[in-house]
């Protein structure tokens, strides 16, 4: 009876998890065509030094000390993409996205959650278009929602 407890508790856990599928810069154009919300998770700082990709939603999840605050984060992104909905991360490095990504996936109920490899460093290597950050910036910091 015991096995049986434990291995539906198992089953039950890895259902609860999301979808995290790391993606290529031609993947995130594709599914950012398809409506997928592209959700830069950088802090402000970053978007003025590179711009950002057109479309991209400001959501910082780390501040500058590596604190963050996944509740309060969480409330924000839910007006964006609902848990049931698809959402794509993207950060410098990729290294970021993995943190938020394991939120997403193992306490918030999120169950696709795509993560752009290499961040967007690798799109600007590749020579892909960038948008000025400042006008995003703007509107996120006037509707207190970056």
């Amino acid at each position: 009876m015991r096995f049986l407890l434990a291995l539906f508790c198992l089953l039950a856990a890895f259902a609860a998890r999301a979808e995290v599928i790391e993606i290529d810069n031609a993947e995130l154009a594709r599914l950012t065509a398809s409506g997928v919300p592209l959700v830069d998770i950088r802090r402000t700082p970053e978007w003025e030094e590179t711009g950002i990709v057109s479309g991209s939603i400001l959501l910082t999840f780390f501040d500058e000390r590596g604190q963050s605050d996944p509740t309060g984060w969480l409330e924000k992104l839910k007006t964006i993409a609902p848990p049931g909905a698809p959402v794509i991360l993207m950060c410098r490095s990729g290294s970021r996205t993995k943190g938020a990504s394991q939120f997403l996936s193992q306490q918030a109920g999120y169950e696709k959650v795509y993560v752009v490899k290499h961040g967007i460093r690798d799109w600007i290597k590749e020579g892909r278009s960038l948008i000025p950050a400042a006008p995003a910036i703007k509107a996120c910091q006037v509707a207190k929602t970056c």
